[in-house]
């Protein structure tokens, strides 16, 4: 099993204010699998997501990456292998506007000691940013950006993907054109795929689809 949630508890507040947003959940994502998360606005969703890519801790519960659980690793530790095994897609494209299409497209392989120029290029070409490499993040439209977002992700070849709301701030048809390349590239790539998706269609295309409600998933 590629990653894998145990019994997983997070909570946001103290005390009578606190509230329970993730209640026990259990998730398999075994490798190369292709995986939906709907559920209501605040349901927990980009919360659990955030879990499996190791930007945050449970309060108690496993967080399970090939076995090991990162759930009591250190920061420093949680970061190196979210470098090395993970790529993370966010709605909010998340690029840094100081830096061009190419350097964005490089950071994350960079970071993770596993810059391939070959691979980045190729990676350019399929995601049709050819022509864009000088450019810089402001000069982009959002599906534009969202592109470069999905090379960063895939530029390491992680072994995970996570994408949250990858398609939430574009039109219908650029959310197809982006939704295409996501579960294409995952898929040369041989990348485990979560989606955190309202979208119907994105759902429909995945191999399970699992809601989470009252903290619990389904």
């Amino acid at each position: 099993m590629l990653a894998r949630l145990e019994a997983v508890e997070k909570s946001f507040g103290e005390g009578e204010a606190a509230v329970r947003v993730l209640a026990g959940v259990e998730l398999d994502v075994p490798a190369g699998a292709r995986l939906a998360i709907r559920g209501e606005s605040g349901s927990g969703k980009s919360t659990l997501l955030h879990l499996l890519g190791l930007l945050d801790a449970p309060e108690s519960g496993r967080v399970l990456i090939d076995g090991k659980d990162m759930a009591r690793a250190g920061d420093a530790e949680r970061a190196r292998v979210r470098r090395a095994r993970i790529g993370l897609v966010f709605q909010q494209f998340n690029l840094v506007p100081s830096l061009t299409v190419a350097a964005n497209l490089a950071l994350q392989a960079r970071l993770a000691g596993r810059y391939d120029a070959d691979w980045t290029k190729r990676l350019a070409g399929r995601l049709g940013l050819d022509a864009l490499m000088d450019r810089y993040p402001e000069q982009l439209s959002g599906g534009q950006q969202q592109r470069v977002a999905i090379g960063r992700a895939l530029s390491a070849r992680p072994d995970l993907l996570l994408a949250d709301e990858p398609t939430g701030n574009l039109d219908e048809a650029t959310s197809e054109a982006v939704s295409d390349l996501l579960i294409e590239l995952a898929g040369e790539t041989g990348a485990a795929l979560v989606v955190v998706t309202h979208s119907d269609r994105l759902a429909s295309r995945m191999e399970t689809r699992l809601t989470l409600s009252r903290g619990a998933l389904a």
